[in-house]
């Protein structure tokens, strides 16, 4: 059955075809999520998420696109709100242990390059996260994450080398001597 028929049987109220959608996209649109929130706990909320929205509003799927870059959209969308809403609220919470390390001043050995890389990445600005993220790490194209995020290619493109410039000043201690 080809995804144009699944998308009619959805929208007439078909349960098997709702979830033979949900099942044919869950794994990448769970890849994204985990991605860009880089937390299995709330990545799985995210997906829910993303999926409780778009069947509410496959009425209104066009199909200009495909709809594995309707659901990256609305996926990311939720993801990056569901993210800034968690950081406003963990702004305002206090770490009563990381209080108590406060006016010592011990000296830190050197984290690895992975946890350094991931630093690095969540440092980055959320555009470019997103796009480095969705190209390098999860394999879409610019085409698909301009569609996703409703960005020309052209900014994918450069989104991406900055991110990439980016993450090589922020590495670039650990490149030691392969750096010319």
């Amino acid at each position: 059955m080809d995804e144009r028929e699944l998308i009619a049987r959805v929208r007439a109220g078909d349960g098997a075809a709702e979830r033979a959608l949900y099942d044919a996209h869950v794994n990448r649109v769970y890849r994204l999520a985990y991605r860009l929130a880089g937390d299995d706990e709330l990545a799985q909320d995210f997906t829910q998420e993303t999926f409780i929205r778009a069947f509410e509003r496959l009425h209104g799927f066009r199909g200009e696109a495909a709809l594995s870059t309707w659901l990256y959209a609305i996926a990311t969308s939720v993801t990056l709100n569901g993210l800034r809403k968690l950081k406003r609220f963990r702004q305002r919470e206090t770490d009563l242990d990381a209080a108590g390390g406060l006016g010592s001043r011990g000296r830190e050995a050197e984290p690895d390059l992975k946890v350094r890389l991931a630093r690095a990445i969540d440092d980055l600005p959320e555009g470019y996260r997103t796009v480095f993220l969705m190209h390098d790490v999860e394999g879409y194209t610019h085409e698909e994450i301009g569609h996703a995020l409703g960005v020309e290619t052209g900014t994918s493109k450069a989104q991406l080398s900055r991110a990439r410039a980016k993450l090589r000043d922020a590495l670039a201690d650990f490149a030691g001597e392969w750096v010319s």
